[in-house]
């Protein structure tokens, strides 16, 4: 199989285009405006997009979901049932989720989901992990094929590998923007434990071999 094809707006915030029988599954869309780079890569790679998975529905990576649909009829929106709520713009919590600001941005999208999954279901080849912490409904994404695990915002590697619970000095705006950051350090350690050959980070480059790295980042987190 084909390694992930990682695109990224000025070294900030990445989207994925992962290969399947069918054509591309696209996790996350980056920020407002992206949708032209998304679409040239997937040109270029020679397939197209036929599904758009999201990790959480933060405005830095449900951005370009408009322009996408308007511009991929037919194609499939899946994000988890939770922060499906957000994209409709319903701020709402449920009963027992911890009492916590929602920090971050949150504009919502015209575009509604097709699908909604929930942890353990699959994605083409990717299973839903679920990664709550930085959003309620926040997931990544697991390629059983070859281990990458698409983490979202549960770990960065820009500045440095570290998770959203606790501002990293070098690149602090994945944990500002962080719902619940005990619960996110939970995830950080449950996605540790699932032992992923690389780590594919909405912020920062790919890591390979990224254990002893992640784990680093739970112990200054903790």
């Amino acid at each position: 199989m084909a390694a992930p094809f990682r695109i990224s707006r000025f070294g900030f915030v990445n989207a994925y285009l992962v290969q399947e029988d069918d054509g591309f599954t696209l996790i996350d869309t980056m920020i407002a405006r992206s949708s032209k780079p998304i679409l040239a890569a997937a040109r270029d790679a020679g397939a197209p997009i036929v599904r758009i998975a999201l990790t959480h529905a933060h405005g830095d990576h449900v951005g370009s979901l408009d322009e996408l649909a308007e511009a991929l009829p037919g194609v499939e929106v899946l994000i988890s049932s939770r922060d499906a709520r957000f994209l409709a713009e319903d701020k709402s919590m449920d009963p027992g989720e911890p009492d916590a600001k929602l920090r971050g941005s949150y504009p919502g999208t015209k575009t509604a989901p097709t699908i909604t999954f929930q942890a353990g279901d699959r994605v083409g080849s990717l299973e839903v992990i679920a990664a709550p912490g930085h959003t309620p409904g926040h997931v990544a994404f697991l390629d059983r094929r070859d281990g990458t695990l698409f983490c979202g915002d549960a770990y960065s590697t820009l500045g440095g590998v570290a998770t959203s619970s606790k501002p990293n000095p070098r690149f602090p705006l994945p944990a500002l923007a962080t719902w619940h950051r005990p619960t996110a350090l939970a995830s950080a350690r449950a996605l540790r434990d699932l032992d992923p050959a690389r780590l594919a980070p909405g912020h920062g480059r790919i890591v390979e071999s990224p254990g002893a790295a992640m784990e680093r980042a739970i112990a200054a987190a903790a």
